[in-house]
């Protein structure tokens, strides 16, 4: 066996087969993925990686088993299934998810039926089983990806670590203690402050960290360059999960025009400006927000860099990440029977109408470029009724 020290749940213990996975060229890729992408220029210490999560989320789905009473193959199960669970992210973790036309979730399915991740699981486990674990599919599956799964337990305790932001602090002692599986993976009732807690720690680490008004320009401005790498073939989107994020950076560096010019700018900080800002809470029907595709934010890009005289790529029309906070409806035992969370707390019921407080809709240009916009009346551009 093998231990790794872990910053934030300490002594991890690996068995050889586990071992074999970590050490596998696709999951030792994830060392060089940034979990938070490009956090770190708003909180310099959120330069943790995907793999220090997927040791961490291996770790607390065996606390959970060794809980549920699972026997030891299936929790050996559970925790392969946890180490494997992201290594279909690409580059700068999420960033890069929204430019592409696959979820991290699917990538990671091709990737292990593609790779030598496959042949070391199929010695053990049938891939079937693992692909639908991961996948959240079954009472197991909830355990790596569900309404209060171990995967969202350990990256609100290590970003809100790396970070140094107390908002992500839970009590997962408590959570873990209080569940259950009866048909299908329950929180008792005893549980369910714990749980309102875990929702509340998501929901202040949204506008605090996830979307940070500074990250998100920064986000909105590599995937701008992303997708103009995609456009010219220089990074194939069907395997971008061979990628890190030095080749990403190596490639953009190697540019001229638009993409080198993006990357100097995160390079040296030199961020685009926030020139308009809808909040979603301010209008009567903020899902029109969330309807809105790529087509017809590029048309609003078009229109305004018209009207201001510059180059299209200039100007960043973007939207936010809709606020779904998927634990609301987390099964409860309560009584003998089972309900769902929102119907249980007064807490949760609020935070479901508050969810958009903090979401709005925001413009972006250069610095050089943001005096002029101050002229415009976006909201013609928009045509989103207030």
């Amino acid at each position: 066996m093998k231990f790794i020290r872990d910053s934030v749940h300490g002594n991890l213990k690996l068995e050889e087969f586990e071992v074999r996975l970590t050490d596998t060229p696709e999951i030792q890729r994830l060392r060089r993925i940034k979990q938070l992408g490009f956090t770190y220029l708003v909180y310099p210490g959120a330069n943790h990686s995907r793999f220090e999560h997927s040791i961490g989320t291996m770790y607390l789905a065996s606390r959970l088993a060794k809980n549920l009473q699972l026997d030891e193959d299936t929790e050996t199960l559970i925790r392969s299934c946890a180490i494997i669970h992201d290594a279909g992210h690409g580059p700068f973790s999420h960033v890069s998810e929204r430019v592409l036309d696959s979820s991290h979730e699917e990538l990671t399915s091709k990737l292990i039926k593609e790779s030598q991740l496959g042949d070391i699981l199929s010695e053990k486990f049938s891939l079937k089983k693992i692909l639908r674990i991961i996948s959240g599919k079954g009472s197991l599956g909830q355990i790596i990806s569900g309404e209060l799964d171990v995967d969202r337990m350990d990256y609100l305790l290590r970003d809100s670590y790396y970070t140094g932001v107390a908002y992500g602090v839970i009590d997962v002692e408590r959570l873990i203690y209080n569940m259950q599986i009866d048909d299908g993976l329950v929180l008792r009732s005893k549980g369910v402050q714990a749980a309102e807690s875990m929702l509340l720690a998501r929901y202040f680490m949204y506008p605090s960290v996830y979307q940070h008004h500074t990250t998100r320009i920064v986000n909105s401005m590599f995937r701008r360059c992303l997708r103009k790498l995609l456009e010219k073939e220089i990074v194939n989107a069907h395997e971008i999960y061979r990628y890190d994020d030095t080749d990403i950076i190596a490639a953009a560096r190697s540019q001229s025009g638009y993409i080198e010019d993006i990357m100097r700018r995160l390079d040296t900080r030199q961020l685009y400006k926030r020139v308009y800002s809808l909040k979603l809470d301010d209008i009567t029907h903020p899902e029109a927000v969330f309807q809105m595709d790529s087509a017809k934010t590029k048309k609003v890009e078009k229109e305004i860099a018209n009207d201001l005289g510059v180059d299209i790529d200039c100007v960043l029309v973007d939207v936010p990440e809709y606020p779904s906070f998927h634990e609301m409806s987390t099964p409860v035992s309560l009584n003998g029977k089972t309900v769902k969370l929102g119907d249980v707390s007064n807490l949760v019921r609020a935070l479901k109408d508050a969810r958009f407080n903090h979401a709005d809709l925001c413009i972006y240009l250069p610095e050089e470029h943001a005096d002029q916009a101050a002229s415009l009346n976006f909201q013609d551009y928009l045509d989103i009724p207030k």
